[in-house]
């Protein structure tokens, strides 16, 4: 890892990698969804693809059939992009996206590939985006964790390490190679509430876009983002009331937050029950329907 202070927003020279994946570390498609609003805003163009049939078990991740609007039959292989955001990109700044699926083979020559491209940008700083099934009630803000073993990068943004031993997925496999070659990694997660666990989760979405922002040092117009997740909360909200079960658990988890939101508690205390709140989830791969719970930012 490199010693030297990364480079601030706005820094001569900055070049910023954002990647998520669907699957494992992407509870909800909550990280995904929030690369695929970025590469939207911020018109993303691809810059290089990784081929599928490398990392890919597509009876795993199968391919896609659809038509076009002309009725011809297209197939959509699952792979991983990356792309330029030409929209925010100039002489002092460039921003990158990686866009994929976890792959099913092959991660330490996946996460070379990616990396070659992430040299090829000049990437000084990559942001992993990640989304797991937790324990908080959707009635409050979601909580977001940002961790980086990088010294300089903790100075910086005053962040914390991680200490999570365990299994991994692809986000802290590409963090770990990212920093070998001298990149400034941050790591970033958002929760989902485990009982509101089907994509799309786009209050978990918004969370993560505006943690971006502060680290990307750009603004993000979040665009029908913001109405979508008062529509998702009126959802669980009428969950809520109509299933007594789900609305007992709600008001248990709004009360054990509210304990540590107190004025009194301290940011060490905060984030020792949000890494409790990832040490209480399903530890088994595959997950639910919304996504699995996946490592947390402890695992990378």
């Amino acid at each position: 890892m490199t010693d030297q202070t990364p480079a601030a927003p706005g820094g001569p020279r900055e070049s910023i990698m954002i990647a998520a994946f669907e699957g494992w570390n992407d509870a909800g498609n909550a990280a995904s969804h929030a690369v695929d609003h970025l590469a939207e805003i911020w018109n993303a163009q691809e810059y290089g693809a990784l081929d599928p049939e490398d990392y890919h078990d597509f009876q795993v991740s199968r391919p896609q059939v659809s038509r076009l609007p002309s009725g011809e039959r297209v197939i959509s292989w699952p792979g991983t992009v990356v792309s330029t955001c030409a929209a925010v990109s100039n002489a002092d700044r460039r921003v990158s996206l990686v866009r994929g699926i976890e792959p099913s083979m092959r991660w330490r020559q996946f996460c070379t590939e990616l990396l070659d491209f992430a040299e090829d940008l000049e990437v000084t700083t990559l942001i992993t985006c990640g989304a797991l099934l937790v324990d908080v009630p959707h009635t409050r803000p979601l909580p977001t964790f940002v961790s980086s073993d990088d010294a300089a990068a903790r100075r910086l943004y005053g962040l914390e390490s991680s200490d999570y031993e365990g299994p991994t997925g692809i986000l802290g496999v590409l963090a770990h190679e990212g920093a070998l070659r001298g990149i400034t990694v941050l790591s970033m997660w958002v929760g989902v509430p485990h009982y509101v666990a089907h994509p799309p989760s786009p209050k978990a979405t918004t969370a993560m876009l505006n943690q971006l922002e502060r680290y990307v040092g750009l603004p993000i117009d979040l665009g029908d983002l913001t109405e979508d997740a008062e529509a998702w909360q009126r959802g669980a909200d009428e969950l809520a009331e109509d299933d007594d079960e789900i609305a007992q658990h709600v008001a248990q988890l709004e009360s054990l937050l509210d304990e540590t939101s107190l004025p009194e508690a301290s940011g060490d205390a905060i984030a020792a029950e949000f890494e409790r709140f990832l040490r209480r989830r399903d530890p088994g791969p595959g997950g639910s329907a919304g996504g699995s719970t996946g490592p947390g930012p402890f695992g990378s």
